[in-house]
């Protein structure tokens, strides 16, 4: 029997964050700014969110829209704010000009974080080279995730990417949990879930008045339900 698949939802405050834990999530990616595919959120919402619930709390570290690293001395400065605030897990992703890895911004950014867990974001689905970038990553501290829709078009795009490699496990470079997010919908689970994928992750999908509502319980507790097939 597969084990217990990891159901992680995006929250963007406290309310958020109760409804998600209420609903059956595992994790939380804490972000603000939506409009700009989520941002750092203030370490005083990191605090807030972090008293309020016990599940783990995985938090954004990226200061403007795209996947370039922009201002890395900043990037440090906010992740050692957050630290302060009661984050132990991130998520970071940085790409160059060429669609190539940003390994010097990478490298950077997780070394500030001493070994805290951290997940690769959405940028490998914009990469030129997901398996290199992938390989170039692989001996980094701390990274044991990666969050993907196997393209950038999402989820319905990168299904066959997603299933190829969930089955390059154990491979150099294909050792992470991969997680599955980006346009992802219940009707992918089944496919997804035969392939040994047992990571997802949740936006919108939460949200049924959009992204100015707040995250349903009810929503969140149905991805339960499914994902773990009752």
């Amino acid at each position: 029997m597969s084990k217990r698949a990891v159901l992680e939802v995006i929250a963007l405050d406290v309310e958020d964050a109760v409804a998600a834990q209420a609903g059956g999530a595992d994790r939380l990616e804490l972000v603000t700014d939506m409009a700009a595919d989520g941002l750092s959120p203030a370490p005083a919402t990191v605090a807030g969110i972090r008293a309020a619930v016990d599940i783990d709390l995985r938090v954004m570290l990226r200061l403007a829209d795209g996947f370039a690293a922009g201002d890395v001395p900043r990037l440090v400065a906010v992740a050692g704010e957050l630290r302060e605030a009661g984050a132990d897990q991130f998520v970071l992703g940085f790409l160059g000009p060429d669609g190539g890895v940003d390994l010097a911004a990478v490298e950077r950014v997780a070394g500030a974080l001493d070994d805290c867990s951290w997940t690769f974001h959405r940028a490998i689905d914009r990469a030129a080279d997901r398996d290199a970038l992938r390989k170039q990553l692989a001996d980094l501290p701390g990274l044991d995730t990666y969050l993907t829709a196997g393209a950038a078009g999402g989820v319905d795009d990168g299904l066959p990417t997603l299933v190829a490699e969930a089955a390059r496990r154990g491979e150099p470079g294909y050792d992470r949990t991969l997680l599955v997010g980006g346009g992802l919908r219940l009707e992918h689970v089944p496919r997804l879930r035969a392939a040994g994928i047992d990571a997802f992750h949740i936006g919108g999908a939460a949200r049924p008045s959009g992204w100015q509502g707040p995250v349903s319980a009810a929503a969140v507790g149905e991805w339960r339900r499914v994902l773990d097939g009752r």
